[in-house]
C-alpha cells in the first residue's frame, strides 16, 4: 500500500490514508506530502474520488462502507498498482518464496545498466531506503502478490515465477486451485512477452511445460542441467556469496553481496529476465546484481553485543523458512551455535504447515517458538505456536525447544539462552522483528 501511495504522490496525485496502528511508514509518507491518520473514521474518505485497499481490510470497515454507500471508485490495491503501469513495460515477478529478493535484485541490475525504472517491492531496498520508486524509463518492475489471486491485473511482458508451492490455503483451499492461479497469471504475459520459471522447482517446471505448449516463450533458470540458464558451483563466504553462471554456454561469474543458495536462483531469475526479457548486456546486469546491498527484513543484520550476532528475516511460509535456516546454519562457526526465534504468521498457515514448518526449522541448534501472529485472522481453536514446537521435536531430536508464548518474555529467554559465537535469527511476517533490537539492548549492545 506505501508504494502504490508513494508513486501515486511522485505523479502529483493528492494521498490519503489510514492505518490501524502508527507504524513507522506512515511518517515516512506524511513527509512526502500524504495526509495520514492512525485509525478508521469515515470522515477521513471524504472527497477521494478513488479509494485502493488491502487486502486485510474488512468488508466492515467503516471507512470502505461510506465509500462505498456514496459510489465512490474502489480498487484493490493491485488494481491500484496496475493503474498506475499504463503505456509503461510492466515485469511482474511472482512466487511463493523469493518475491520481494527477486524483484529487488531486477531493480538494481536495470539501474546498473543505466535505466531508471519505476518499482513496487515488497520491502525496502537497503541502497534506496524506499519500497517504490517513479523512475524515468518506461520499465516498471513490480512484485506480484498471489495471496489473493489479484497478481492476474498487471498484463506483464516479462513475467518471473520463482516458485510454485502450496501457500494462502486460507483462500484458495488446495493446491490444484493454487496452480489454477498461476496458469491464469501467466496467460497474462503479452503477446510476444517472455516468462522466466525456476527449472529447480516442479510447480514452476510444470507451469513452463503448459506455457510453452500454449505458446508463450518461456525461459528457465537454476541449477538443474537441463535449464536455459545453468547455476554451478555456488559458493559462500559469510555474508556473500557467488556461482558459475552459464547462458548459451559462455561463463560468467555470478557475485553476490547477499548469502545463500537460494538467492543465487533469485539473481539467476534477475539475471535471465533483465538480459533475454528486456535486452540488457549481460556484463552490466552481472555488475548491477553484484551492487545488490540487500533488502530490509531479508537476512539483515541487527547488531552483535556480546559476542552474539543478531540477524532478522520476513520468512514465514515453509519455503521461506527453509532457506533462510538453511542459509544461517552455514554461517555460523562451531562451537557457537544457530539460535531461531521463530513467529507463525498466521493461525490457518500455522494449521495448515506446521508439520513443513518445523521441518525448516528443525536444522538450527535452538528454537524459540513465538505464538502466532494473527495479521488479518481471527483465532482458531487448538491452533498455537505449540503446533509448530511440537513439529520441531518431533523432526531433530538433537534440536533444543522452547515455546514461549507471550511475546515480553522472548527477549529475556533469548538472551538467557545465547552464548558467545552464537547467531540469532529473529523469522516471521510479524512483530518478531522488534525481537532482535530488544535482546541486542539487554545484551548490553546497540542495534545496526
Amino acid at each position: 500500500m506505501s508504494g502504490v501511495a508513494r508513486i501515486m504522490l511522485a505523479r502529483g496525485i493528492s494521498v490519503t490514508g489510514s492505518d490501524a496502528k502508527d507504524v513507522p511508514v506512515l511518517k515516512a509518507l506524511a513527509s512526502e506530502g500524504a495526509t495520514v491518520w492512525v485509525g478508521f473514521d469515515e470522515k477521513h474518505q471524504e472527497g477521494a474520488g478513488t479509494i485502493v485497499v488491502s487486502s486485510s481490510i474488512r468488508d466492515d470497515n467503516v471507512e470502505l462502507r461510506a465509500a462505498r454507500r456514496r459510489g465512490a471508485r474502489v480498487l484493490h490495491r493491485a488494481q491500484g498498482l496496475a493503474s498506475l503501469m499504463h503505456g509503461q513495460r510492466p515485469v511482474a515477478v511472482a512466487g511463493a518464496n523469493g518475491k520481494t529478493t527477486t524483484t529487488s535484485l531486477l531493480t538494481v541490475a536495470l539501474q546498473g545498466c543505466g535505466l531508471d525504472p519505476s518499482f513496487a517491492v515488497g520491502g525496502e531496498l537497503a541502497r534506496h531506503g524506499t519500497n517504490a520508486h517513479q523512475g524515468t524509463d518506461d520499465v516498471f518492475v513490480v512484485e506480484a502478490d498471489e495471496s489473493d489471486g489479484s497478481f492476474i491485473v498487471y498484463r506483464p511482458e516479462v513475467a518471473i515465477v520463482t516458485n510454485v508451492q502450496p501457500d494462502h490455503l486460507d483462500f484458495y483451499g488446495d493446491f490444484p486451485v493454487v496452480q489454477a492461479a498461476y496458469d491464469a497469471f501467466v496467460r497474462t504475459v503479452r503477446a510476444g512477452g517472455l516468462l522466466v520459471t525456476c527449472a529447480d522447482d516442479a510447480g514452476a517446471r510444470a507451469l513452463a511445460a503448459s506455457a510453452g505448449a500454449a505458446g508463450t516463450r518461456v525461459l528457465t533458470y537454476g541449477f538443474s542441467a537441463d535449464a536455459d540458464v545453468v547455476l554451478r558451483h555456488h559458493r559462500q563466504d559469510g555474508l556473500t556469496s557467488g556461482a558459475t553462471l552459464v547462458d548459451a554456454g559462455v561463463e560468467h561469474t555470478l557475485t553476490l553481496g547477499i548469502p545463500g543458495r537460494h538467492n543465487a536462483l533469485n539473481a539467476a531469475a534477475a539475471y535471465a529476465a533483465a538480459v533475454h526479457g528486456l535486452g540488457q548486456d549481460p556484463g552490466r546486469v552481472l555488475a548491477g546484481l553484484a551492487s545488490f546491498t540487500g533488502t530490509r527484513r531479508r537476512f539483515e543484520p541487527k547488531g552483535e553485543a556480546s559476542g552474539v550476532v543478531v540477524v532478522d528475516d520476513y520468512a514465514h511460509n515453509a519455503g521461506k523458512v527453509a532457506a533462510v535456516v538453511e542459509t544461517a546454519a552455514q554461517l555460523v562457526e562451531p562451537p557457537g551455535r544457530l539460535i531461531v526465534v521463530f513467529q507463525p504468521h498466521l493461525y490457518s498457515r500455522t494449521r495448515d504447515f506446521a508439520t513443513e514448518l518445523g521441518r525448516g526449522l528443525a536444522p538450527a541448534d535452538v528454537v524459540v517458538v513465538m505464538d502466532v501472529y494473527a495479521a488479518r485472522e481471527d483465532p482458531v481453536p487448538g491452533v498455537s505456536g505449540q503446533l509448530v514446537a511440537d513439529s520441531v521435536a518431533a523432526a531433530s531430536h538433537r534440536t533444543e525447544v522452547h515455546y514461549v508464548p507471550s511475546w515480553a518474555e522472548v527477549p529475556e529467554v533469548v538472551v538467557q539462552l545465547a552464548r558467545r559465537g552464537d547467531l540469532v535469527l529473529t523469522v516471521g511476517a510479524g512483530d518478531v522483528t522488534m525481537i532482535g533490537p530488544e535482546v541486542l539492548r539487554l545484551l548490553g549492545g546497540e542495534s545496526g
